[in-house]
């Protein structure tokens, strides 16, 4: 249980501030709704990169689809239990979190602003809000890490299995010594999909050399050029394309791959609860149940619908996290009671970053663990620890 008192707590100090602020007329200056702060963030950006990052698979149903999925739970709030002081903490292999959040590794943020990952990494370090960097990211993970350090955060690597085994053996090393504490294994996009915006706008932006930062500093893919990036960059890029996933794997290589390491190794885009199961069968430490945010198959199952069923199954075995339509604190209240153990958060601080850089992504994050720890207090909940499925009624139709 934290000591703080209850005006101490992240709902009520951030709602003082901000009401405070209020009363010389001030008001924040991004706005506090999802739909408005993403409104203003694709105003913000040019048509690249808003299609880019809005943008989901084909139709775009699945993104649609994790919203309703949920649409269909509602809390079920329990009255006087004493929820003065709540504890937000949970633990992850080993070392505690203040809250149940990390962010979620989102790619080529120099495409929305200019501090692209260092601003992240500023902003969670000040939030204690472990940052998951992706390996597509446009500033090294050196660098990343160094900035986090300086910041006294955290980190956590996520990895694009690359289709050439010494460069993802280069990576993970990499990441180990820079000092990141779980290594995230995406297993979902081994192939890139079918992205309608993307399509019609003939936009990668890995083909303008943004987001391969740490493809470009590492050695074991410099070994497959012929020249220096800086000397010959459309090479580099080609090769990029060429190495960057890897159809053919399967549950067998990922043996391999945990004993690269000693850190915690997590496989995210887990949609089955036997998948979850060939993951921790054979060496991973836990699972991200996610669909990519709706961004790789087309009328794909919400990632919360099969989230019970994967907690079921493989909860006593490893740590469960969720990510896939996180939006306000009240989806991570759900997601947690269904039996997740911590969720990530994913597009609503990339349009705070488009929108005002680290300021933009801490208050969007300020804002979100001020709505979860009001949420939890409000639902009857003392503690993460406390939320079970009894505090969800499933809506009918």
């Amino acid at each position: 249980m934290t000591d703080d008192g209850p005006d101490d707590q992240p709902g009520p100090s951030r709602q003082r501030d901000v009401y405070m602020q209020g009363l010389a007329g001030v008001t924040p200056d991004l706005p506090v709704s999802y739909e408005d702060l993403e409104a203003a963030a694709l105003e913000a950006l040019d048509d690249d990169a808003a299609g880019y990052v809005a943008g989901g698979v084909g139709g775009e149903e699945t993104m649609d689809a994790n919203r309703e999925a949920f649409r269909r739970w509602r809390i079920v709030p329990r009255m006087l239990r004493d929820v003065a002081e709540r504890d937000r903490s949970v633990e992850l292999f080993g070392r505690e979190l203040s809250a149940p959040v990390l962010l979620a590794p989102i790619g080529v943020l120099s495409i929305v602003h200019d501090g692209a990952e260092r601003a992240v990494a500023e902003a969670a370090a000040d939030l204690d809000v472990p940052m998951v960097l992706s390996t597509a990211s446009s500033v090294t993970l050196e660098t990343v890490a160094e900035t986090l350090d300086d910041e006294g955060g955290r980190g956590w690597f996520q990895l694009y299995w690359s289709s050439d085994r010494a460069v993802t053996e280069s990576l993970v090393t990499r990441a180990e010594a820079a000092g990141y504490e779980a290594l995230v294994v995406t297993v979902d996009t081994p192939l890139l999909s079918w992205r309608e915006r993307d399509v019609d706008d003939a936009y990668l932006p890995f083909l303008d050399g943004e987001g391969i930062a740490n493809y470009r500093t590492d050695p074991a893919f410099l070994d497959r050029l012929d020249a220096d990036p800086e000397e010959n960059e459309l090479a580099a890029v080609r090769e990029f394309v060429d190495v960057f996933g890897d159809p053919s794997l399967t549950w067998d290589d990922l043996a391999w791959l945990t004993d690269l390491t000693d850190l915690p190794v997590v496989v995210k885009g887990v949609l089955h609860p036997d998948d979850a199961q060939a993951a921790v069968d054979h060496g991973a430490d836990g699972v991200v149940v996610s669909n990519h945010g709706g961004r790789q198959v087309d009328r794909a199952i919400p990632a919360l619908e099969v989230l019970p069923e994967v907690v079921d199954r493989v909860g006593d075995d490893g740590a469960v996290l969720f990510d896939s339509g996180i939006r306000r604190g009240a989806d991570a209240v759900v997601a947690l009671a269904l039996g997740a153990d911590a969720v990530l958060l994913g597009r609503p601080y990339v349009y705070g970053l488009a929108l005002d850089g680290a300021d933009g992504v801490r208050a969007v994050c300020e804002n979100f663990l001020a709505d979860f720890d009001l949420t939890l207090g409000l639902a009857g909940q003392r503690s993460v620890a406390e939320l079970d499925r009894s505090a969800l009624r499933r809506r009918d139709g």
